[in-house]
C-alpha cells in the first residue's frame, strides 16, 4: 500500500467514493492506491466487503486501519453490486458521491479536477466525466462517445439542454451525484444484471444541473476473462426487469413523460445489442430473448410513436454487416498462408518433425502417460520433480517422460524416459500423452488436443509483475508477446498455487479459464516434513561443521542488467562477517557461471550447481536475498530471513512489484553493504524483531503449504479422486533458531 500521511476526514468530505468488492483481491490494492494517492485530499473512501470469498475483506481492514479516510464496510452475506453499493450510500458523509469499480483505479489529479469544475458550474447536481478502456496487453481505448463531452455546454444545463448524454454509456463510475439530490430523489440500485441502467437514465432525467468535465477520470478495466456482462447465463434476462423499472419511474413522474421516446430508443438499441453479441446468451435461448424482446418494445413503445427516418437504413446496414466483414475474416487465414510461406525458407528438418508430429496428432492420446518439464527443459527439480515423484509413488501405472536439455544438473529416477527438446521423440510425447506438467510453458507450437491436460505449477510466488501485468515495464517484458503468451495460457487447465495473494496475482496476470488448484507448492513439502536430521544430512553432504553459522546468499535476476553483475562483495561480506560464518552463494539460474568460485581458505561456498535448492535451505541457518521468491519457500522452516535490498527503486521501477518488501517484509532489510554487516554483528539477523515479522509473512504467504500439496495434485488430476483442503497450519510453527 502507498504510504500515505492522511489527516483526519472532515465531517463532512467533499467527496464519498463508494468501492464495492467481490473476488477482486487481485486487484483492489490498485484500485484503493489510485484514489489514496491523489493530491485532492477531502474524501473518504466506503469499501465495500460483498462476503468476498477471497481476502478483499482483509485488504479493506487493512487500509482502514491505516488510513482513517477508509471505511471498511463487511456485509456478512453476498448481496451483489448494486446492494454492495446502496450499503456504501447508508455509510456516506461527503457533499458529492462517487462510485468506482474495485478492478478499475482513478487517475492522478482527478478528483482535483472534479472538484474544480465543480466549484466553476455552481455544484450542480450532477458531474459527468470521461472515461478511457483499458486491456490486458496494455491497449488504452478512448470512450467511443468523448465527442458528446467534448461539445457539451461549458455551464450547468438539465437533460433538455444536453440530450445527447443518455447516448453515453450506462454506468455509476463516470459521475459525481450530489448527495443531497440523491437523497431527494430516493434513488437506490436494484438487485441483478445490469443494475446501471435504472439508476443511470432516471438520474439523467431528474437532474435539473448537469455539468460536464471534458477528462479522462477513471481506467476501466477490461478482464480477459471474469467479466459478468459477458459471460453466457440467463441472468442476461433481467434487463428486462430493469427497464420496467426504468419505465415504472416515467410513470410515477408524469412531468418526465417527454423523455419516454428517447429511452424507448435506448432500450430497444440496449436489448438488440445482448440479443446479437456472441457468448452472451446460452445456446438455445437467443430466440426466447427475441421474443421477450419484442414483447417489451410492445409494453413500452409510446402513444403514436414512428420509427425514425434512418432506422430502416441502419436496419439494413445491420444485416449487410457480415458480408461486409467478409475480407476482414479472411485475414487470418491470409496471415496463415503467408506464415506456411515463409516455412518453406526454414531447414528441411523442421517441416518434417512438424508433418511427423502432424500425424502423430491423428492417433488416439495414450490414457496413463504424462509428460514433464522445468525451467525452459533445464533441470528436473522444483514443482514437475515433486509431482512426477509423489506420482511414482500413488500411481505407478503412469508412464512419464521428462523433457532435458543434456546437461542438466538432475536426471530423473531410473524408468523415466527422457528426449531432447524439439526431438522426433519429444514431438511423439506431445502429441500422444495424456498429462502436462511444467512450470513454465510448453512451445508455442504445442496443439492441446480434445482429452489432454495441462498443469501449470509455476515456480515461485511472485513479488515482480508477471504476465500481462508486464505492459507497462518494457524491461522486464522485454520480447514476452502477449498474444503468444495468451495462447500458452489457455492450454491449461490447472494451475497451482500456494497461497491466496498468489491465487490472485495468476488470475490477473494470466487472465483464462483454467481451475487454481490451491494446494500449496509440491517442491515445498520436503521443507515442511523436514526434521533435525534433514538438516544435518544436508550439513554433512556440503562437507559444513554442525556448530557453523551457515548463510545462503541467493539474489535474483535483474531484467535491467544487460549482463549480470555483483551487487553484494560477497567475499568482503563473509570477512566483515567473520570466522564463524559460512556464506553459501548460489547464483540464480538466468546467470549460472557468474558465481563467485571457492577460493581455498575462503568461507565463500559457491553452490550454484547443487542440484538441489532445498537441501540448501536445510543447511542454512538464514537465507540471505533481495526480491527472489526463495524467501516465500525459506519463510516455511521458520528461520531468520534478511533481505538487502540496495538498488529496490530501479528494481521496482524496471520490474515492478505487487508489494513493496519494507512495508511486508520477511525480516531485516538492509539497504547498504554497512548496514547488512550490522545486521548479522549486532545479532538483529536472528532476533525477536525478525521472527515476528516472519510469522506474520508467513501467515500470509505460505497459508497451504502444510507438507501434502503434490499428493493433492496427483490425486486431483491424475486420480481424479476428491482431496482435503490444505490443513490451516499455525504460523506459530515449531521453530528451529538458528544460533545468533
Amino acid at each position: 500500500m502507498t504510504p500515505t500521511q492522511a489527516a483526519e476526514p472532515s465531517p463532512t468530505p467533499r467527496f464519498s467514493i463508494i468501492v464495492p468488492a467481490y473476488g477482486v483481491e487481485a486487484y483492489l490494492r490498485d484500485c484503493l492506491d489510485s484514489v489514496l494517492s491523489q493530491s485532492f485530499r477531502d474524501f473518504e473512501i466506503i469499501a465495500v466487503n460483498d462476503a468476498s470469498p477471497d481476502a478483499c475483506g482483509e485488504i479493506m481492514a487493512e487500509y482502514a486501519d491505516t488510513d482513517p479516510r477508509v471505511v471498511a464496510v463487511q456485509l456478512e452475506q453476498n448481496v451483489g453490486l448494486g446492494r454492495a453499493r446502496n450499503a456504501g450510500m447508508e455509510r456516506a458523509r461527503g457533499e458529492y458521491l462517487l462510485f468506482l469499480d474495485s478492478d478499475d483505479t482513478m487517475l492522478p489529479g482527478s478528483l482535483l479536477a472534479v472538484s474544480r469544475r465543480l466549484e466553476e458550474t455552481g455544484d450542480p447536481e450532477l458531474l459527468v466525466f470521461d472515461y478511457a478502456r483499458t486491456y490486458w496487453d496494455g491497449r488504452v481505448s478512448p470512450n467511443a462517445k468523448r465527442s458528446v463531452l467534448t461539445a457539451s455546454p461549458r455551464e450547468a444545463v438539465g437533460l433538455d439542454g444536453n440530450p445527447e448524454l443518455l447516448e453515453l454509456l450506462q454506468v455509476a463510475w463516470n459521475k459525481a451525484y450530489r448527495r443531497d439530490f440523491v437523497e431527494r430523489w430516493g434513488f437506490e440500485y436494484p438487485t441483478g444484471y445490469y443494475e446501471d441502467t435504472p439508476w443511470t437514465y432516471p438520474v439523467l432525467v431528474a437532474a435539473e444541473t448537469i455539468a460536464v468535465l471534458d477528462r479522462i477520470c477513471v481506467h476501466y478495466r477490461q478482464r480477459r476473462q471474469g467479466s459478468i456482462l459477458s459471460s453466457a447465463s440467463r441472468k442476461h434476462f433481467e434487463v428486462f426487469d430493469q427497464y420496467d423499472l426504468v419505465f415504472a419511474f416515467l410513470a410515477e413522474h408524469p412531468e418526465f413523460e417527454r423523455w419516454r421516446p428517447a429511452l424507448f430508443e435506448r432500450m430497444t438499441f440496449h436489448l438488440g445489442v445482448i440479443e446479437r453479441m456472441p457468448g452472451r446468451l446460452p445456446a438455445g435461448a437467443r430466440a426466447e430473448f427475441r421474443a421477450r424482446r419484442l414483447e417489451a418494445e410492445r409494453a413500452h413503445r409510446p402513444a403514436g410513436y414512428r420509427e425514425p427516418e434512418n432506422s430502416g437504413a441502419k436496419e439494413a446496414a445491420r444485416r449487410r454487416r457480415p458480408a461486409d466483414r467478409l475480407p476482414r475474416r479472411l485475414r487470418p487465414a491470409a496471415r496463415r498462408a503467408y506464415r506456411a510461406a515463409r516455412k518453406l525458407k526454414k531447414p528441411v528438418r523442421h517441416a518434417v518433425l512438424m508433418t511427423y508430429y502432424r500425424a502423430q496428432r491423428m492417433l488416439p492420446v495414450q490414457k496413463d502417460t504424462a509428460v514433464f518439464a522445468a525451467y525452459w527443459n533445464a533441470d528436473y527439480a522444483c514443482n514437475p520433480a515433486a509431482i512426477h515423484q509423489k506420482l511414482r509413488e500413488l500411481a505407478p501405472k503412469v508412464k512419464s517422460t521428462w523433457v532435458l536439455k543434456p546437461g542438466a544438473r538432475n536426471a530423473p529416477p531410473p524408468g523415466t524416459a527422457v528426449v531432447h527438446p524439439g526431438s522426433f521423440q519429444f514431438w511423439r510425447a506431445m502429441a500422444r500423452s495424456k498429462y502436462f506438467v511444467n512450470n513454465v510453458n510448453f512451445p508455442t507450437l504445442v496443439v492441446k488436443r480434445p482429452g489432454q491436460v495441462f498443469v501449470q505449477t509455476h515456480h515461485g510466488t511472485p513479488l515482480k509483475r508477471m504476465g500481462v501485468d508486464l505492459v507497462d515495464f518494457p524491461l522486464g517484458q522485454k520480447d514476452l508477446e502477449m498474444d503468444t503468451l495468451m495462447q500458452r495460457v489457455d492450454r491449461w487447465d490447472y494451475s497451482v498455487s500456494s497461497n491466496r495473494f498468489t491465487t490472485a496475482v495468476w488470475d490477473r496476470a494470466y487472465p483464462s479459464t483454467y481451475t487454481s488448484l490451491d494446494y500449496g507448492y509440491p517442491r515445498n513439502d520436503v521443507l515442511v516434513n523436514a526434521r533435525d536430521e534433514d538438516r544435518a544430512q544436508a550439513r554433512a553432504e556440503l562437507g559444513i561443521a554442525p556448530d557453523a553459522k551457515v548463510v545462503l546468499y541467493a539474489p535474483t535476476h535483474r531484467d535491467y542488467m544487460a549482463v549480470p553483475r555483483p551487487l553484494l562483495d560477497v567475499e568482503h561480506f563473509a570477512q566483515q562477517l567473520g570466522e564463524g560464518f559460512t556464506v553459501l552463494v548460489r547464483a540464480h539460474y538466468f546467470n549460472l557461471g557468474s558465481g563467485p568460485g571457492s577460493a581455498e581458505g575462503s568461507t565463500v561456498v559457491d553452490v550454484s550447481a547443487h542440484p538441489s535448492v532445498e537441501q540448501l535451505y536445510l543447511a542454512a541457518d538464514c537465507l540471505l536475498t533481495d526480491y527472489s521468491s526463495l524467501m516465500f519457500d525459506y519463510a516455511l522452516l521458520d528461520r531468520p530471513i534478511v533481505l538487502f535490498a540496495n538498488d529496490w527503486e530501479t528494481y521496482r521501477a524496471t520490474r515492478g512489484t505487487y508489494f513493496d518488501i519494507h512495508a511486508q517484509s520477511p525480516g531485516h532489510v538492509a539497504a547498504t553493504e554497512t548496514d547488512l554487516v550490522d545486521v548479522f554483528l549486532s545479532g538483529r539477523w536472528c532476533d525477536d524483531t525478525s521472527a515476528k515479522a516472519r510469522t506474520e509473512f508467513r501467515r500470509r504467504l505460505g497459508e497451504f503449504d502444510d507438507g501434502r500439496a503434490a499428493e493433492r495434485v496427483v490425486r486431483r488430476v491424475f486420480l481424479d479422486d476428491e482431496v482435503d483442503p490444505p490443513a490451516v497450519i499455525s504460523p506459530e510453527r515449531p521453530s528451529r533458531p538458528a544460533r545468533g
